[in-house]
């Protein structure tokens, strides 16, 4: 092997090893200033429900809550939205206008997440307080879900703006899926007499399932992550309520609101164990993706 190669080698594998390194710095780190707070509440942490930094009794259970459910409300709007988006734009639509779509739906992705809290506080909660809720609670009242008295900023509000802030990843990624399905595939449908639905169920989205629930779970991390927009619109309240209309509290909205304030060694060990909680929930989610993407790959 000539020394060129050797050092272009050498480059390769060093720069390829840092990815695991800095995870592995990332976990260790976290570690060491959350190990007080672990020994100190052990597994109680996780299931505790308390939050009183002045009396150091801690709980990260609401947080945990708050984050999962407003993840799963975004993904319940975003997936159907994205996926919607991305088939208009690949397979139905052929003039130009699905260029200017796909352009808006990149727009959608550069924009700041503090633009969009700011436009959560003032367009959004007043809407949803006014018109949405009130409207949930008229159709599906019966349920414990859309009970409770209305508030602009809610679980709902947060688990909304999370969607807006997925959809372009979810509708990006899929549309470049599907217009990876070789074209030859869908003419072998259509010569076989299939529809054009049927044409796209069997002959794209098919072939196209793993990179469309790979795309739907890096929304779902983009979601599981996101601080600023969700801290001005979801209300800061550690509480678990079994109504989407009532305040919530997200891991990362309850560390980018105390961290600077914590004043006890004990309180910002809690708050870094937040973050390795959701650092652990967040590879557990991609964990699942990459099995789910296996295993569809598998049987296509």
């Amino acid at each position: 092997m000539k020394q060129g190669d050797v050092w272009f080698k050498g480059f390769i594998f060093a720069f390829a090893a840092s990815i695991p390194l800095i995870l592995f710095s990332l976990v260790g780190v976290l570690l060491f200033w959350a190990w007080p707070a672990i020994r100190h509440f052990g597994w109680g942490f996780i299931i505790g429900t308390a939050w009183d930094p002045l009396a150091d009794n801690y709980g990260a259970l609401p947080f945990i809550y708050g984050t999962v459910m407003s993840s799963l409300i975004a993904l319940v709007i975003a997936v159907p939205l994205g996926l919607g988006c991305a088939i208009f734009i690949s397979e139905v639509y052929k003039s130009k206008f699905r260029e200017y779509v796909a352009v808006m739906v990149e727009l959608l992705a550069a924009i700041p997440s503090v633009v969009y809290g700011l436009w959560g506080i003032f367009v959004l909660a007043p809407f949803s307080a006014n018109y949405l809720q009130p409207m949930l609670k008229g159709l599906f009242g019966f349920l414990p879900l859309f009970q409770g008295p209305s508030s602009g900023p809610s679980l709902l509000t947060g688990g909304i703006i999370l969607a807006i802030m997925i959809l372009p990843t979810i509708t990006a990624l899929s549309r470049e899926v599907l217009q990876a399905v070789p074209y030859s595939l869908r003419e072998s449908a259509m010569a076989l007499g299939a529809t054009r639905w049927e044409t796209f169920k069997l002959a794209v989205f098919g072939p196209a399932s793993s990179g469309i629930i790979g795309a739907v779970i890096l929304g779902l991390g983009r979601a599981l992550g996101e601080t600023m927009a969700v801290t001005m619109v979801i209300g800061n309240r550690p509480q678990i309520s079994g109504s989407l209309f009532a305040p919530a509290y997200s891991l990362s909205a309850v560390i980018a609101n105390e961290f600077a304030e914590a004043v006890t060694e004990l309180n910002l060990s809690v708050l870094i164990e937040l973050a390795l909680i959701l650092l652990v929930i967040t590879i557990v989610v991609n964990g699942l993706a990459r099995y789910l993407v296996w295993q569809t790959t598998i049987k296509n």
